[in-house]
């Protein structure tokens, strides 16, 4: 039996017509707020090299002798917090971004584009995504992850399982990967109109942090290039706006494990805030297309604890740019050279 996979039920004249496919991924979300469907969750995504680089035996044995005993409880009480009805905020974001993005294309004639939704981990899968595309006959693929700021762990690992997919299909289409897309007008433009509408209907924060998800500080000293993507994400919200520099800080969340990350800290940089007497800011978080676990329960909810306990006053959170309308035209603008 070869190794190589093709479809084979469809008139070979059918696979002639050049027929776009668009894949949109992002991180992922586990089925259910359980233990168990978190333990599956995070199994796959910290076996992931690009996400832990630890020599493969050692990490294993952490892993699953520790890390995969303890954390996927701690994991699903945090998910229970943000859990809805639609069940996975990200997940259900992520579709209605997808749906809306459909309607754009078709309002600018691109009729004949499909789009797909995938998640890096999880469901739906990268591979059930690529063969969605396949079944509907698609010679063309551009994937487009939600990672506005390139990194190895984000979008360099998406690269990864497209590939890993495609190395197994006996025709491979032509292929087109966005990598990234902090510098796009029309991303900054949405960004700067979110930042906009808060300050529109609120007092001026004291400080406005734009807050980004960390990544081990090893991973720039070895060239990855995500923190300096973050800093000119957000001078060029700063220069779009006419913000005062002295107002706006960049930070950085979400850490994981013992090692130095991307400084400073967000939860460190609130406390310290407070406690030297900012009493009122505005915080986004401009890595996520779509609100998440690490934004809404660890922004919305364990950092606002964090500032208020420590002397401020007000916190407000500027939500992530999800299916707003600027956005949708942002992802079409980001797609528009390769449909």
């Amino acid at each position: 039996m070869s190794r190589f996979s093709a479809i084979t039920d469809n008139p070979h004249e059918n696979r002639f017509n050049s027929k776009v496919g668009v894949l949109v991924t992002n991180l992922g979300s586990p089925d259910a707020a359980t233990t168990q469907a978190l333990r599956i969750y995070l199994r796959e995504f910290l076996s992931d090299p690009r996400i832990v680089e630890i020599p493969r035996i050692i990490w294993m044995m952490i892993l699953h002798g520790v890390i995969l005993r303890i954390r996927p409880s701690r994991s699903a009480k945090a998910y229970q917090s943000i859990w809805t009805e639609q069940g996975s905020p990200l997940i259900d974001i992520t579709k209605k971004q997808c749906h809306k993005l459909r309607e754009y294309l078709k309002e600018q004639d691109h009729n004949d584009v499909e789009v797909v939704m995938a998640m890096r981990y999880g469901n739906p899968s990268i591979e059930a995504g690529l063969e969605e595309l396949r079944e509907k006959g698609i010679t063309k693929i551009v994937v487009l992850p939600l990672y506005p700021q390139y990194s190895s762990a984000t979008t360099g690992s998406t690269f990864d399982a497209v590939s890993r997919v495609l190395t197994k299909w006996r025709w491979v289409p032509e292929l087109h990967f966005i990598n990234g897309y902090h510098g796009n007008e029309k991303y900054i433009e949405s960004l700067s109109n979110s930042v906009q509408e808060y300050l529109e209907h609120n007092p001026t924060p004291d400080k406005i942090l734009f807050s980004y998800h960390g990544t081990p500080k090893k991973f720039l000293t070895n060239g990855d290039p995500y923190h300096c993507f973050c800093h000119l994400t957000t001078n060029a919200v700063v220069a779009k706006l006419g913000l005062d520099k002295d107002k706006v800080m960049t930070t950085f969340q979400s850490r994981f494990g013992r090692e130095e990350w991307l400084k400073p800290y967000t939860d460190f940089t609130l406390k310290e805030l407070a406690q030297s007497g900012t009493k009122h800011i505005a915080i986004l978080s401009p890595a996520f297309s779509a609100d998440c676990l690490e934004t809404l329960e660890e922004l919305e909810e364990e950092n606002r604890e964090y500032f208020i306990e420590a002397g401020g006053k007000r916190y407000d959170y500027i939500p992530a740019l999800n299916d707003r309308d600027d956005h949708i035209e942002a992802f079409y603008d980001i797609l528009k050279p390769h449909i």
